[in-house]
């Protein structure tokens, strides 16, 4: 049985999903069809049922439930792993915290990866004064700020590691913010599959992609061409610190603290009417 499976090109994507693509694991008979987008296409996608499994915001989530269900194994989800509120003139840090005590409208314009990213939605319950976003591909909100087309950038995946080398400046931890909000890790990412699906190719699936990860943390180093081949003009020392930061407990199965996370997210969400109502079960048992 062939599906299809969606996933960004960034390395914690590549790294856990290198295995299960390329036949290197037991896929019991299961083949894929792979597409690689950014995250935010990937969540249009699963509004649209394009795709039979993809990785996805746990914010667009709660507009794919109807369709999708969420998976055990693959998520992203941690402590010290959000994504971070940068900008190019240093005044702007103490100018948007005041403003967050204040709660005025501010007319700063913010790049963010997508309407849909749970970095998005971070920043909508730590900083909902800032209104004025403009959507850009992940990579390109960096050079967005250098060039002044935009007063502050949402940062995720790599850019964390290297935005301080440019000379750009940290405004807010948005992982940070949740953390004492919630005592919760974050959820950033999970791999949902079609309800539609029987539910013994679903757990088959899961069972197959939690193989998939435990094979690459026994053979961190296999799949390094792949990740690279990905990774744009990243370095080795970049990649892995992106996998060490994202890859983790979590990607093997969310067991019940991941589970609680991800309730206390769309609880939080839904009591400020950020998600349609939930009537749909979260997760795959």
């Amino acid at each position: 049985m062939k599906l299809t499976l969606g996933f960004s090109p960034c390395p914690n994507d590549t790294f856990i999903f290198d295995a299960m693509i390329h036949h290197k694991i037991d896929t019991e008979g299961l083949t894929f069809d792979v597409l690689y987008e950014d995250v935010e296409s990937l969540n249009h996608k699963t509004f649209d049922g394009a795709l039979d499994i993809s990785k996805l915001s746990f914010h667009a989530y709660a507009y794919a439930l109807e369709k999708y269900v969420l998976l055990d194994a693959g998520s992203a989800l941690g402590f010290g792993v959000g994504p971070l509120l940068i900008c190019k003139k240093k005044e702007l840090v103490h100018q948007v915290l005041q403003g967050r005590k204040e709660q005025g409208d501010s007319d700063l314009k913010v790049a963010i990866p997508g309407r849909y990213t749970t970095a998005n939605f971070l920043l909508g319950l730590a900083l909902p004064q800032l209104q004025n976003k403009e959507i850009l591909v992940f990579s390109e909100i960096e050079p967005a700020l250098l060039n002044e087309q935009v007063d502050l950038g949402l940062i995720i995946h790599e850019n964390r590691f290297t935005y301080q080398e440019k000379g750009l400046h940290k405004v807010i931890d948005l992982g940070d913010f949740w953390e004492k909000e919630t005592g919760s890790p974050i959820p950033l990412g999970g791999i949902v599959i079609k309800r539609d699906i029987p539910d013994d190719i679903k757990k088959k699936v899961n069972r197959i992609l939690r193989r998939s990860v435990e094979y690459a943390f026994a053979h961190p180093n296999d799949g390094i061409d792949f990740i690279r081949q990905h990774a744009q003009e990243m370095s080795e020392e970049v990649m892995y610190k992106h996998i060490e930061l994202y890859v983790n407990k979590y990607s093997f199965d969310l067991e019940q603290e991941g589970r609680r996370a991800v309730q206390v997210m769309f609880e939080k969400a839904q009591q400020l009417n950020l998600i349609p109502r939930i009537e749909k079960k979260l997760f795959l048992s």
